[in-house]
């Protein structure tokens, strides 16, 4: 290898390949992120328009100035500061001048600047621009030192690193541009809510986001529309993300008696109305909407007017809830609250937009204060020489002649009446025609104005308060100025709203049968019958089916489902599919998502999970368990532990209680016991229990009560055989006894199926293995002893068992006890 291939062997650099894209682009995304795509959220502006807007005060395009070329504009913004494509300057220079783009113009156009029915603008050397009045408050004091400057892309010139802003032009603007790896999308704002809002937060620093949003309404768009619903919007201005539905603002009218048409007046935001014109002229000639007859955009100066003529005897709501849903008649606005914070991309609030748009304030009011204070300073010690000097006027003019030049002579007056060099030379700038009286006073008038300036600046920069009530003062007169009407109307989004809004609270009876069918029928089905009728069919099974459990309840309460492996799943009643009396119902394996041999054995509706009342849980094998409600207010697809269970035991029953009652435990083979719910301690969702009560053998336990004073204990058998007892004949035990007698099992009468807790005013519902209802009045059951067999409730047929028996809730008892009952 000779010497010239060593030098160029050791020019080269080895690099690896992916630490360098990695690192090239990055430096690109930054460039894009910080440089191009976001605003910044003290202006709201992104470099472009920044540099549109500067360069346009530069050239003096003042409001009440005339217009200049756009070639002209976008060429003193490409040489000086934007070193990109003219495209790009002239198109954001075209979205500052379209009033269906912008919601406050911040570009005066003049000529073709495009249309809402996506038409270009002319090209730049046809059209012409000046500034719009508001843009004037975004560059106010720009001259007063009240923004930071850096050098433009080639260092020839300065250029602001932001504009003062004097109203909140990231909300009132809105922005949108995508970056690397993310995306801003600001919807505009009402400039007055937004104002007002931002008052209210200097006023009131700790004020929450719902506070604000009393204020700032929501979006509010160049085009009109309607916002359907809230929780997009609150959701935006909440976490900075958040999807706004917009709608068309339409209206229905009469062509004549039986036709009618809709006029759409105003589209949403960014929907280009040709194309939404073009779209429902596909959908009739698809024939995917149907009844339209003729379709016009009548749309003139005046405003946006698509006519839209239906067919004889067609729905206008209906068509128009067509269109809803196939066109860009109703739109989404993604919410992407992104701005950068310091040069960082951030996801803001509504509160810490507001907030950094006051801290950029506060910094502009400070150093255009203190730039004032420095100015009339300066302004008041020349005026002091000149008053000096009048003062002293026949020896200033002694001096000056006698100098041989104007440096003697400003080093002479310095000298003589201890001035400085500015005000030296002041004195020798002066015109002889100050010496006269007039000019005396007015100097003394101007020096004593200053003053009073200066003492203001001062007490203004001594304390936040004074800062904050010049930035309130200059923002209501910006309010004042250029306020306006919100255009976008609000309106509920009916698909947002709860499906049980919409369905009426009424008592309903629910039905699962033993293979697992469930239903909701309403209550009004059944009637009140005599004992010892036939009752009435109340569902069609098929064969080796019966039902196995009813309970009445309202379609606003939730159902708990307990299930044989000691696991809870929680419906609302009105989830549960209606179905007729006779009708089987549906499996509620496909409403539920239960385990593999997992079965649900006992079911219970609760009204709200309000503290201080308990699940009292029950297993067939004696344990009993209370739990907190309070923990079971958590819903799981795949279900929540409600106990953990011994092997071979399940869970038989749940009571709900306030901590303060007896419970009586009853079994099938005729025992009961009373204890006080205080004996049982309050334990975890997912712990055991305790030992309720010591069963004999080939015993189990068939249910659980909560005893209340002067109530009866309801027994009823397989065989149709019942009674009451008075509460009294049971004595209080302690938990984990054996119990005592409380029916006298016979063959006749065959086991236990139901112990329940009622008084005299109750009905109760029974029903046989064969789907056979019937409801009675406790008031027709015998009082009897413990030790006794009863008397027929319901006949039964060969085969017949009653194998469920429930209290019906009366219309006029309390709400309250809803919690605690069998409801």
């Amino acid at each position: 290898m000779d010497n010239m291939d060593m030098e160029k062997h050791d020019k080269v650099l080895p690099i690896d390949i992916e630490h360098e894209m990695k690192k090239s682009y990055i430096d690109y995304a930054m460039s894009v992120i910080v440089g191009r795509a976001l605003p910044d959220v003290r202006d709201g502006l992104k470099p472009v328009h920044r540099r549109i807007i500067y360069a346009m005060s530069e050239l003096g395009l003042s409001p009440e100035k005339s217009y200049r070329k756009c070639a002209r504009i976008v060429g003193d913004v490409l040489g000086k500061y934007h070193p990109h494509g003219d495209s790009s300057v002239y198109d954001a220079l075209v979205r500052m001048a379209q009033d269906f783009n912008y919601r406050y113009l911040l570009v005066n156009g003049h000529g073709n600047f495009g249309s809402i029915d996506g038409d270009s603008a002319a090209a730049m050397r046809y059209t012409e621009a000046k500034m719009a009045k508001i843009t004037v408050e975004l560059l106010r004091d720009i001259n007063k030192n009240t923004v930071d400057w850096m050098p433009n892309f080639d260092e020839t010139q300065k250029e602001p690193m932001v504009l003062p802003a004097r109203y909140p032009n990231l909300l009132v603007n809105g922005s949108s541009g995508i970056a690397v790896g993310m995306a801003t999308n600001i919807p505009p704002h009402n400039l007055n809510e937004v104002i007002n809002a931002t008052i209210h937060l200097i006023d009131h620093p700790d004020s929450s986001i719902q506070d604000l949003i009393q204020y700032v309404k929501g979006p509010d768009f160049p085009t009109g529309g309607i916002i359907l619903g809230r929780e997009g919007m609150k959701s935006a201005y909440t976490t900075g993300r958040g999807r706004i539905k917009i709608r068309a603002k339409t209206q229905i009218e009469d062509i004549t008696n039986t036709r009618q048409r809709i006029v759409i007046t105003e589209i949403p935001y960014m929907v280009n109305k040709s194309r939404l014109v073009e779209k429902i002229a596909d959908l009739v000639k698809e024939k995917r909407v149907e009844g339209i007859s003729d379709l016009r955009d009548e749309t003139d100066r005046n405003g946006i007017r698509i006519v839209i003529d239906l067919k004889r005897d067609f729905n206008a709501e209906i068509i128009l809830n067509q269109l809803y849903k196939h066109t860009q008649l109703q739109d989404t606005f993604g919410v992407i609250m992104l701005a950068l914070v310091d040069n960082q991309p951030k996801v803001l609030n509504l509160k810490e937009m507001l907030g950094y748009y006051i801290d950029h304030q506060k910094e502009v009011i400070v150093r255009r204060t203190q730039f004032d204070l420095q100015k009339a300073e300066d302004r008041a010690h020349i005026l002091e020489g000149l008053r000096i000097a009048l003062d002293n006027i026949d020896r200033v003019i002694t001096i000056i002649r006698s100098s041989k030049n104007g440096e003697v002579a400003k080093d002479g007056l310095m000298a003589e009446f201890a001035l400085s060099e500015k005000q030296a030379q002041a004195i020798l700038d002066m015109r002889l025609q100050r010496l006269t009286g007039l000019e005396r006073e007015k100097i003394d008038l101007e020096y004593s104005e200053l003053m009073e300036k200066i003492a203001e600046y001062k007490r203004i920069l001594s304390d936040d308060k004074f800062i904050f009530e010049v930035i309130k003062e200059e923002l209501l007169q910006v309010k004042e100025k250029y306020g306006d009407e919100r255009r976008t109307a609000f309106e509920e989004d009916y698909e947002d709203i709860s499906i049980e809004d919409l369905i009426d609270e009424e008592d309903v009876v629910i039905t699962m049968t033993h293979v697992g069918y469930i239903k909701r029928i309403s209550a009004s089905t059944y009637t009140a019958q005599k004992r010892g009728g036939k009752g009435i069919t109340a569902l069609s099974t098929r064969d080796n089916d019966f039902v196995n459990y009813l309970f009445t309840t309202t379609t606003h309460h939730y159902i708990l489902f307990f299930t044989n492996k000691g696991k809870v799943y929680r419906l609302k009643a009105y989830e549960i599919p209606e179905a007729s009396r006779q009708a089987r119902g549906t499996a509620i394996v496909n409403i539920l998502q239960l385990e593999q041999d997992e079965e649900v054995t006992t079911v219970i509706p609760i009204k709200e999970f309000v503290d201080d009342f308990y699940l009292l849980m029950s297993t067939k094998n004696g344990i009993i368990k209370r739990t907190d409600l309070s923990q079971y207010d958590s819903s799981r697809k795949n279900g929540l532990i409600a106990i953990t269970l011994n092997e071979g035991d399940e869970l038989i029953s749940v009571e709900l209680t306030d901590g303060n009652q007896e419970v009586i435990m009853g079994t099938k083979n005729g025992y009961a016991i009373r204890f006080s719910e205080n004996e049982i301690r309050v334990v975890g969702r997912t712990a055991i229990g305790v030992k309720g009560i010591s069963l004999r053998e080939d015993d189990e336990v068939i249910g659980v009560g909560i005893l209340d004073q002067d109530k009866y204990i309801l027994c009823v058998t397989e065989n149709g055989y019942g009674k009451l007892t008075d509460d009294s004949a049971y004595r209080a035990q302690n938990r984990a006894g054996k119990g005592i007698q409380t029916y006298k099992i016979t063959n006749k009468t065959g086991s236990l199926v139901g112990i329940i807790i009622c008084d005299k005013e109750d009905e109760i519902m029974m029903i046989n293995n064969q789907g056979i209802i019937i409801r009675i009045k406790t008031s027709d059951i015998s009082v009897m002893g413990r030790s006794t067999q009863g008397v027929r409730l319901m006949k039964l047929e060969k085969n017949e068992k009653i194998i469920s028996v429930t209290k019906v809730i009366s219309e006029d008892e309390d709400e309250d006890i809803d919690i605690d009952s069998e409801e």
